[in-house]
């Protein structure tokens, strides 16, 4: 990364560096697609792939911290039960995990 900053230094010449400036944002904007939108994109694939392969039985841990056990899937919402007779209806964007992956406290 040295060798680039002194070769964008040396290409700049008496019109004061517009294009080295130019290449130093462009580089900054790579930098922040690699180490920031890229990795959260890829995050964000997937946590909704695990969300399209939970089924009926298994147990899940909302946003929120609720903890249950999936009754009925539904293409926006899981139907879960959190207690004996005790059904909620919750958005699948809310899910946080299967608890059988959660962390341990």
């Amino acid at each position: 990364m040295n060798s680039l900053i002194v070769f964008l230094q040396a290409a700049e010449g008496p019109a004061g560096g517009a294009w080295g400036t130019i290449a130093m944002f462009g580089l900054i904007i790579v930098v922040f697609y690699f180490f920031m939108i890229r990795p959260q994109q890829k995050k964000q694939k997937a946590v909704q792939e695990a969300r399209q392969a939970m089924k009926v039985g298994d147990k899940i841990i909302t946003a929120g911290g609720v903890h249950g056990k999936i009754k009925e899937i539904s293409d926006t919402y899981f139907l879960i039960e959190i207690a004996d007779s005790v059904r909620i209806k919750i958005d699948k964007a809310s899910v946080f995990a299967v608890s059988e992956g959660a962390p341990k406290a």
